[in-house]
């Protein structure tokens, strides 16, 4: 329908920019704490007009945009040119001649771009692991112009986070906010370099559209705030906002049926980001709590089966042999309700808390037995190492030519293996390598590795820690229910 009333579009547009001016003004509460880069909070100010709103968003995109970095990545490949008729058009048509010709190798530099944001005044980095990963080379372009060559203090695929460090001192940096904090509706600013380095900075605004997102398929743990802040290629890493000039999470994803922007954006919240960048640098890998139990959601066929008046709870499928969930009496089909006294709405949440737990927090749980409530306390353990990666090992897996990860539960049915099945699972093979070229592919199960049985990443990685270039693997790989063998030299 077309509205060609003119007069009544714009009382309409009127109304709606006061409205939006008051619904800012009432979330703004005095006193509130003042963002180190600002002498006065905009929070702290009263908004007597549109003016005063359009200042605040000015403000606060001033404070931010000079925390904000530019990340460009340079990875060098190399390729054989070939011909329709091969290496030798001689051959194709006349046969082999004594001598083998092979074409010469090129190479040529991919380059890949992203945001960050500057977390401490001594250059220390948040962004996206997806931004830098495989990386050959890393630079940061600051918002004055300067341009640094990054190092990785470490990442951590599970949660798509990785922690960057430039030299220099005094930068300024973005003070990390309480996600949790957040409101579903509150008004956040996203900023970073959508698209190329020529769209730099660039600022965009729209509220929280959702909490705790998970089951995207993006990461292993996922707890995403959802935004309409418009976000786009080049925006991942780069800072979402609230209205202190506080970073309440980190742009990461999009879901859209185009490529572009659709209105749904996904961002990795602080809280998340500051736990894995802490365990990054105070030990060099992401330590988690563990609990030793496999989980699923609990939905109204199975609410339905075990007689609950709700399907909220993480229902546990098995308990592992010599687990703290062992030690503390979990049973298969119990059905956790709260974590010590929250409530547990589904199995990612629970995931994501008890991951978040430092090993040995006692933990308390309530969990429904057959229609009884029982109380349960835990000393968490330590989720094996397999669960993150440090700098370190992005080599290994570029030595190796591919990539592996735990046998879970969704490896399981994305790649359609039997439940019962032990090894890792090769998650990604490098399009030429000698592992691509013997025959490897992505979901082959990896049971022994020189003819030494693995049980997990921890025991892939034992096994290949010492391995150097030139060195032969022999690899017995499980595919489609057959068994084989697979060697190759490094």
């Amino acid at each position: 329908m077309i509205v060609k009333n003119t007069f009544s579009l714009k009382i309409f547009a009127v109304a709606a920019l006061l409205l939006t001016g008051a619904l800012v003004l009432s979330s703004l509460p005095m006193g509130a704490q003042s963002a180190p880069a600002s002498a006065e909070s905009v929070k702290e100010r009263p908004l007597r007009s549109l003016a005063d709103l359009n200042q605040a968003f000015i403000d606060i995109a001033a404070e931010v945009k000079p925390t904000v970095v530019t990340v460009s990545t340079e990875r060098l490949l190399s390729y054989r040119q070939t011909s329709p008729f091969g290496n030798d058009p001689f051959e194709f048509f006349f046969g082999p001649r004594g001598r083998q010709q092979q074409a010469p190798e090129q190479e040529y530099r991919q380059t890949g771009l992203g945001s960050g944001v500057i977390v401490s005044g001594d250059g220390r980095i948040l962004t996206n692991n997806h931004v830098v990963d495989k990386a050959d080379s890393i630079f940061v372009r600051t918002f004055d112009g300067r341009r640094y060559t990054a190092s990785v203090i470490g990442v951590d695929p599970k949660t798509d986070i990785a922690v960057l460090d430039i030299d220099g001192e005094d930068f300024d940096y973005l003070t990390i906010g309480n996600s949790d904090d957040l409101q579903v509706g509150e008004l956040v600013i996203a900023v970073g370099s959508p698209m190329s380095e020529n769209l730099a900075y660039t600022v965009t605004q729209g509220i929280v559209s959702a909490k705790g997102r998970s089951n995207v398929g993006l990461t292993d743990y996922e707890n995403f705030i959802q935004t309409d802040a418009a976000i786009n290629p080049g925006n991942s890493g780069g800072p979402l906002v609230n209205l202190d000039g506080e970073l309440i999470g980190l742009n990461t994803a999009i879901a859209s049926r185009s490529g572009g922007f659709q209105g749904i954006g996904f961002a990795v919240p602080s809280n998340m980001a500051r736990q894995v960048m802490n365990s990054l640098v105070t030990d060099g890998r992401v330590v988690r709590g563990w609990l030793g139990v496999s989980i699923q959601d609990v939905n109204e066929d199975i609410a339905r089966a075990l007689k609950l008046k709700e399907t909220h709870g993480a229902l546990v499928g098995d308990v592992l042999a010599d687990s703290p969930a062992e030690r503390a009496g979990f049973e298969s089909g119990d059905v956790i309700v709260t974590m010590n006294g929250d409530v547990i709405s589904n199995s990612a949440q629970l995931r994501n808390r008890v991951a978040a737990s430092p090993p040995e927090t006692e933990v308390k749980f309530e969990v429904n037995r057959e229609g009884d409530r029982q109380n349960l306390t835990v000393k968490l353990g330590e989720l094996p190492s397999d669960a993150a990666l440090a700098g370190g090992t992005r080599d290994l897996n570029d030595l190796l030519g591919f990539a592996v990860s735990s046998l879970d539960r969704e490896a399981t049915e994305r790649y359609s293996l039997d439940g019962r099945a032990k090894g890792v699972i090769v998650t990604e093979v490098e399009s030429g390598s000698a592992a691509a070229r013997a025959g490897l592919r992505e979901g082959d199960l990896i049971l022994s590795i020189d003819r030494t049985l693995v049980g997990s990443v921890a025991d892939f990685s034992e096994l290949t820690s010492g391995k150097e270039r030139g060195d032969s693997i022999l690899l017995r790989i499980q595919r489609e229910g057959s068994g084989f063998f697979v060697a190759f030299t490094l």
